[in-house]
């Protein structure tokens, strides 16, 4: 059986990235409802919220779902009490080092992946006990790592330096791209940018349209002095790209992007002064679908493309 189908109890190894202001509990119970794993976006939720989105989880779906929990959040222990409060049996970890939390989760009897962009994180990672990595390479959107490796050289890297199972991320847009993940060494997939342009997606719709009118080259990777972070080229962007090219600093860029600029962006739809975070992918995605509808179209294309590879022979 699949790795990663059987650690967290699904039938398809489709996992919805648990995205700022996009992963609320209609979408990740939609995910989880169709046979994948929908994540909770806890990076951009109050404490209040977050207890929300849980208990209308568990009232939306009787199947296997978790939370994506960023390290850097800034009440990250009164977060992790909630998880374990609350009794949420899955956690995916980002931006930061898992070791401290855990054993505490696993404690608590919560499965436990982390994030990585690097195999040097991922064997860091194993030693600290986690059950699974995902590999993200910076084809993704939003917050990516600085060593910018691409999807396809990192996921056999990665595959050489644990015995975990990996899921990949970044630039995974089809069943195609499932198909070459697995084969390169992945047990799974982690899908962010379908799932952000989903109908169930609590992003804006003028942040869900102007993804779908990106082109070849409509995201970059900036704010290298931060985080780095890929980007929709809008307004906002070009201010930041100007200010990087003459050198500009960690707090001028700060002053640049103001307070909340994902949210600006993202949830409220300023599409020229908000930061609009989003992977390669969204240049191949045409419309809006509902994410039970993607999940079946991901398995079904991935099929196809099993059946394809296999005739092609030499």
């Amino acid at each position: 059986m699949n790795r990663i189908c059987e650690l967290f109890g699904i039938r398809y190894p489709i996992i919805q990235g648990g995205m700022v202001w996009c992963s609320g509990w209609r979408l990740a119970s939609a995910v989880s409802q169709a046979g994948g794993l929908g994540l909770l976006g806890a990076g951009s939720m109050h404490p209040e919220t977050l207890v929300e989105h849980i208990r209308k989880m568990k009232a939306a779906t009787d199947r296997p779902w978790g939370v994506n929990v960023p390290l850097m959040y800034p009440e990250i222990d009164r977060l992790m009490d909630i998880l374990i409060r609350e009794e949420v049996k899955i956690v995916f970890t980002s931006a930061g080092s898992p070791k401290k939390f855990t054993p505490m989760l696993h404690e608590a009897g919560v499965t436990v992946a982390h994030v990585v962009s690097s195999s040097k994180f991922a064997r860091k990672c194993e030693e600290a006990g986690v059950d699974a990595i995902v590999a993200e390479g910076f084809e993704a959107g939003g917050h990516n790592g600085r060593e910018e490796t691409t999807t396809l050289t990192l996921i056999p890297q990665v595959r050489r330096a644990t015995g975990l199972p990996v899921v990949a991320a970044g630039g995974i847009g089809s069943g195609d791209a499932m198909l070459a993940a697995m084969a390169l060494g992945a047990e799974g997939v982690q899908i962010g940018t379908l799932f952000a342009l989903s109908a169930e997606s609590s992003a804006s719709e003028a942040f869900k349209q102007r993804c779908l009118a990106l082109d070849e080259g409509g995201t970059m990777l900036c704010l290298k002095k931060l985080s780095p972070t890929r980007l929709v080229r809008n307004g906002l962007f070009d201010k930041v790209a100007e200010a990087e090219a003459r050198g500009a600093n960690a707090e001028e860029l700060r002053d640049i992007l103001g307070k909340a600029a994902s949210k600006r962006g993202i949830f409220e739809g300023d599409t020229e002064q908000g930061e609009l975070e989003i992977g390669q992918i969204a240049s191949s995605v045409d419309a809006i679908r509902p994410a039970g509808d993607i999940v079946r179209q991901l398995v079904e294309n991935f099929r196809k493309a099993q059946k394809d590879v296999a005739a092609i022979g030499f």
